[in-house]
């Protein structure tokens, strides 16, 4: 029997089109098969002043951000292998490699306002940086983390690495139109 995954984006605000929103959907169910990931994925897509209130109030930080992620799995607490590292690895050639299967029950808020920002100089759509947030959401649940430099230029790699497995290329490093890079 084939892991069941699933992925439901929430756009309340009605920021993105419906197309938009599929593709979104069908690409991130694309980008979490990579990683290995079956359960649940629930993302939010919000403003910048839903997303300054959030952040606020679950990381004591009254600016908006580009992603919250809230695991709900209770997998963490109750089952510990004794393995602390990241259930995925990159190969040298930088292909993604799933060491171990994680069940997600995830919830994301995705900023849509921050992703439009960030998009004028990365030189790419806008739903390709909603795309970002939500791999890099559900890569904090495989066990990454991106608040010391060298773990963050692991954890951009490994996104930009599972976004060109699924076709989208690059994103976090892509060159924009004035040819600097995203990072």
């Amino acid at each position: 029997m084939t892991p069941i995954l699933t992925i439901e984006i929430a756009d309340p605000e009605e920021r993105l089109t419906p197309e938009t929103l599929r593709w979104l959907a069908q690409t991130a169910d694309r980008a979490v098969k990579v990683l290995g990931g079956t359960g649940e994925v629930r993302v939010k897509l919000v403003g910048d002043a839903e997303m300054t209130q959030a952040h606020a109030e679950f990381m004591d930080i009254a600016e908006t951000t580009d992603v919250l992620t809230f695991d709900m799995s209770e997998n963490l607490s109750d089952v510990d292998d004794g393995d602390q590292s990241p259930a995925i690895a990159l190969t040298p050639s930088g292909e993604v490699i799933v060491r171990k299967r994680v069940g997600l029950d995830v919830d994301i808020l995705a900023c849509v306002d921050e992703a439009q920002r960030q998009v004028k100089t990365r030189g790419h759509a806008v739903e390709r940086e909603v795309l970002l947030y939500i791999v890099h959401g559900v890569l904090h649940c495989l066990g990454f983390d991106d608040h010391d430099a060298e773990a963050a230029a692991l954890m951009h790699r490994v996104e930009d690495a599972v976004l060109s497995a699924v076709g989208v290329g690059p994103v976090f490093h892509s060159v924009g139109p004035t040819g600097s890079s995203g990072a």
